[in-house]
Formats: structure tokens, C-alpha cells, sequence
């Protein structure tokens, strides 16, 4: 359904509240004015702008509901009764189908970009490879991704979005809200796991986004598991696109790609087949490759992502955004590709379900080969340590100190879940001095 001039602002990205209710079949309870901005966290509403009072893990959203008007919002989208708010029977479900309508609008090309591994560089590098909007992090929910509708520009030319998930049926939701026209899968492994419960169902779920699209992208390693009619392949090896001479440097990857070369300024496996996978999806839409190569090479990631510090002569690669066996494994490929001394700081991967204690001996073992300097952290980081010998750390703390032997010429690389906070390294042990 698209907002006709009497429903929305002048502007793009303001509704009115009628607009709204219609979408989700609500009722309005006045006060209400026009909104101008979507979010569902009270801490950041703006005066004007409409909030999402959701169910949450311990709390509901509609316990911050009144205190969002207080700050000024619009109306609030809510299961209550009161002035100011439009009221839904699942606020959830009206979420979604708020950003359906929203995505409706948009008459541009929507990439998504799913898989267990490697999604928020792969839409970074598409995104700005592109030079098209995509929600700023990993806001790859639900939530997230309704409010990048809300603001996306009508006029531009494409979208690209990223699809995360955690639970069953969460992709079927996400693919229904997005419309997408291009589907492409990063990498796939265990994620998530008590969630979705096994690899087969991550495989499973994941590949939901192809399905539902008829131009169907995948990086080689997804390819293992998964087969479709018109399935396109990028990568390294034989591919539909294929990259060559790939060379991973210290601080950037450089490789060529048909009679073109292409320089990503960071180092690894996973940047280069972000731009591997963004020059691929320039092709199937017919995007001209110049202007993609040159913006790749002022590529720009989020923090923790192959991030590269060097203080006291020490290089630190800081890739602890996040971490599963995927990822993990392709950091310390990309090790054994790197002369001197290394030291690695290996933070617990979370929710691996009941195999959680197999996958980080596994990566106990594949840190074995690349460096005899290992520290473990979290709950398996004694059996790693008492398999293949290291260090262990039971805080970020003790991290620092067992890093008091770094000299200069050393390469400390840090992995880790984002909820481990091994970032917080960077603030509190000496050498780094203003890491920051």
C-alpha cells in the first residue's frame, strides 16, 4: 500500500498516523500526530517520532510506552488503550507488516544478504560498493530493518539489506517483510544453535532466502550444501564470478577480477569476498564494475571486523565483533598466511547448543597449527588449553597480563563473541596506549 500526499508528510519518511493504522488495522486513540521516524527502544525517542512497544525478553515494550510520549512521540504502536497510541492485537506482527507496506513503496532492486558468517561485511561491501543505503551495524532483525524502510529514500536506486537470524521461522518473517529481489548467502556453519537447534536447520533456514528469490547468489563454501536452479557461485576457486591472484597482505587483499584490479584496505579472507561478492552482484544487475572497484577500495567496516591497530610497533587485529566455528577457522587461516610471531586471544563463541564443547576443541586444534602463543577465554577455555596446551584467562584482565610478553613485531589477532567484550582489550592493556 503506498501513502498517498493526504496520508504522509511532504517529506519522505513521514506518515501519518491514519496511514498507519489502516496498514495495520488499528485503532487510533488520540492524541496522534505525524511521525517522521520509526524506533522501538524509548532511550532514543526523538519528539515526532512513532515507537514500537514490543514484547521483550524480561520486559514489555508497553511499560515504556507513556514515558516515550512524555519524550514526545508521535503515537505509540501498542496491544493498550490509550491517548496516543494506535492499537494493534500483536504489536510484533504489526511491526512486520508496517515494514511490508514501507517496502512496498520502494520501487528500487533490495539485495539481502543472509548466512552464519561474514553478512555485515559482505552488505558493507555490496552497500558502498554500490554506493546504495543499507541499515548502518548489523540491524538485521525485524525491528531493524522496519526502521531502515521507514527512512529509505524513495528515490534511490537500490537497497541492500541483512538478514539475521536466531530462532525457527525467523527468515520466512524477514523474507515476507523485505520483498527481497536478489538473495545471496555469505557462508554457513553452526550459529545460533539454541535456537535453531543444528546445522542441518541453519542450512535449512538459510537457505529460505534463495528460494524466495529468483536472482539467487552464494558464496563457494555455502555452495557445499546448498543446490537450486539457477544458483550463481562467486569465489576464488571455479566460479560463476571468480576472483584470481588473490593475495592477502597485512593490512589490505588484492586479486583480479576479469581484466580489472581490485584493492580492499583491509586484510583477510572474509573483506575480499565482500568485494568479491559485491562486484558479483554488480553484474547480475548490470551495475558498470569501475565505479564499484574504486569505492571497494575506501571500503569502511564497522569496528571488530579484521580491524588493524598497530601501537608500539605491535599489530593487533582486532576481529572480536563476533565469533562461530566459520569465522574462527577463516581468521586463523588467514594467519598462517602472515610472517612472525603471533599471539592469539581466542574468546568463547556462544550459543552452540549442545556441541558448544566439540566446536571450540576443533578450534582449539586449528589454533594449534598457526601459533604455539594461544590464550583461551569463557567456559571451555580450560579443556581447549588442557587439549593442545595455551593459557587461560578468566577475564579480559587477566588477558592483558598474560600479554605482557608481547614485543614489537608481534601480531596479537583477538576473536571472540560480542558478548565476551574482548574489545575491551584495546581500552585497558598498556602497549595499545590510546588504542583508541
Amino acid at each position: 500500500m503506498e501513502a498517498s500526499p493526504k496520508q504522509a508528510d511532504q517529506r519522505w519518511g513521514s506518515f501519518s498516523p491514519e496511514w498507519v493504522a489502516s496498514v495495520l488495522e488499528g485503532r487510533l486513540h488520540p492524541p496522534v500526530a505525524v511521525a517522521h521516524d520509526l524506533t522501538w527502544d524509548s532511550r532514543t525517542v526523538q519528539p515526532g517520532a512513532a515507537f514500537v512497544a514490543l514484547p521483550g525478553a524480561k520486559v514489555h515494550g508497553r511499560e515504556f510506552a507513556l514515558e516515550a510520549l512524555r519524550r514526545g512521540a508521535a503515537f505509540v504502536i501498542t496491544d493498550q488503550a490509550h491517548p496516543g497510541a494506535i492499537q494493534v492485537a500483536d504489536p510484533a506482527l504489526a511491526l512486520r507488516r508496517l515494514g511490508l507496506a514501507l517496502r512496498q513503496r520502494f520501487g528500487g532492486p533490495v539485495v539481502a544478504v543472509g548466512g552464519s558468517s561474514g553478512k555485515t561485511t559482505t552488505k558493507e561491501a555490496l552497500a558502498q560498493g554500490l554506493a546504495w543505503p543499507a541499515p548502518q551495524g548489523n540491524l538485521n532483525n525485524a525491528p531493524g530493518l522496519a526502521q531502515f524502510l521507514w527512512r529509505l529514500d524513495p528515490r534511490a536506486k537500490g537497497a541492500v539489506l541483512e538478514l539475521g537470524i536466531d530462532r525457527l521461522g525467523e527468515m520466512d518473517e524477514l523474507i515476507e517483510m523485505t520483498r527481497p529481489t536478489l538473495g545471496l548467502l555469505s557462508a554457513l556453519g553452526p550459529e545460533h544453535l539454541d535456537g535453531l537447534g543444528s546445522f542441518e536447520n541453519v542450512i535449512r533456514e538459510e537457505s529460505r532466502l534463495l528460494e524466495a528469490t529468483e536472482l539467487r547468489l552464494c558464496s563457494q563454501q555455502a555452495a557445499r550444501w546448498v543446490r537450486l536452479p539457477g544458483l550463481k557461485i562467486y569465489g576464488f576457486e571455479q566460479a560463476d564470478f571468480q576472483g584470481a591472484d588473490l593475495e592477502l597482505q597485512g593490512d589490505s587483499s588484492r586479486f583480479r577480477y576479469g581484466g580489472y584490479s581490485v584493492r580492499v584496505p583491509y586484510a583477510g579472507l572474509g573483506p575480499a569476498l565482500g568485494a568479491l561478492a559485491a562486484l558479483a552482484v554488480a553484474e547480475v544487475l548490470g551495475e558498470p564494475l569501475e565505479g564499484v572497484i574504486e569505492r571497494l577500495a575506501h571500503l569502511r567496516l564497522p569496528s571488530g571486523r579484521m580491524e588493524r591497530l598497530v601501537r608500539g610497533g605491535v599489530t593487533i587485529l582486532n576481529d572480536a565483533y563476533n565469533a562461530n566455528p566459520v569465522s574462527v577457522q577463516a581468521g586463523l587461516e588467514y594467519l598462517k598466511t602472515q610472517p612472525g610471531r603471533k599471539w592469539l586471544v581466542l574468546g568463547e563463541m556462544k550459543e552452540l547448543g549442545e556441541r558448544s564443547l566439540e566446536y571450540h576443541l576443533e578450534a582449539a586444534r586449528q589454533a594449534a597449527a598457526v601459533s604455539e602463543r594461544r590464550i583461551f577465554l569463557g567456559t571451555h577455555a580450560q579443556a581447549q588449553a588442557q587439549a593442545v596446551g595455551g593459557e587461560v584467562a578468566n577475564s579480559v584482565e587477566e588477558v592483558a597480563e598474560l600479554l605482557s610478553s608481547v614485543e614489537a613485531g608481534d601480531l596479537v589477532y583477538l576473536k571472540a563473541s560480542r558478548s565476551v567484550g574482548l574489545e575491551r582489550l584495546l581500552e585497558i592493556w598498556p602497549v595499545l596506549g590510546e588504542a583508541r
